[in-house]
């Protein structure tokens, strides 16, 4: 009987996450249209510590998220959050994205390589990406070197997909480019995600 108790618990706090990721959702599309109209800040419940920044699709995958500033547990809870220290999407320069694995960035397994990405900021024109690298880093090591000269945006999620503890050390990233930025890097050209022991002032740690 213990055992069943705990399953059903488990189960319904599963499904109560969902639920509120949902509905979620619903108010920060109305909060996002706030937004639009140029209300800053705009807050899509009145005790929120977080508002909508942009509006993240990906039409192959059927993806339509309102994307949050802060990237805090509390605000993962409700849908993909900005990193504060990113350029705003859309703008030049790398925005960073993150979300759960196990609910808004579920998806992201089933990105592929040249996948479109669309992502809407309030006073900025709509931006058109391109998924171009997608590989499994590790937190604990990797840096991503923020310093760019055209637009490009990483969407990020823990990893593996289906792993029975959260938490872990890996994270799968998704960079994509510019549309109109598409083609080969100079031999020169750094990686965007790599693996280093140190941090300057244009890197950010995962």
């Amino acid at each position: 009987m213990v055992l069943a108790a705990v399953g059903v618990w488990e189960l319904g706090h599963g499904s109560w996450i969902h639920a509120k990721a949902r509905l979620a959702q619903y108010l920060l599309q109305h909060a996002w249209e706030r937004a639009l109209r140029g209300e800053a800040a705009a807050k899509p419940w009145p005790w929120a510590d977080t508002w909508p920044v942009a509006r993240l699709r990906v039409p192959a995958h059927g993806v339509d998220l309102i994307v949050l500033a802060g990237v805090s547990g509390r605000t993962l809870a409700f849908g993909p959050g900005h990193a504060p220290e990113s350029v705003t999407p859309g703008a030049r320069g790398i925005a960073i994205m993150t979300a759960h694995r196990d609910t808004h960035f579920r998806f992201l397994e089933r990105v592929r390589r040249g996948d479109e990405i669309l992502v809407d900021a309030p006073g900025h024109v709509l931006a058109r990406f391109r998924v171009q690298e997608i590989a499994v880093v590790d937190s604990r090591s990797a840096v991503i070197r923020t310093e760019s000269h055209a637009p490009a945006l990483i969407l990020m999620t823990c990893y593996p997909f289906d792993a029975l503890v959260s938490g872990g050390p890996l994270r799968y990233a998704v960079t994509a480019r510019a549309a109109d930025e598409q083609g080969p890097r100079s031999a020169g050209a750094s990686r965007d995600i790599r693996q280093s022991g140190s941090i300057t002032s244009e890197e950010t740690r995962f």
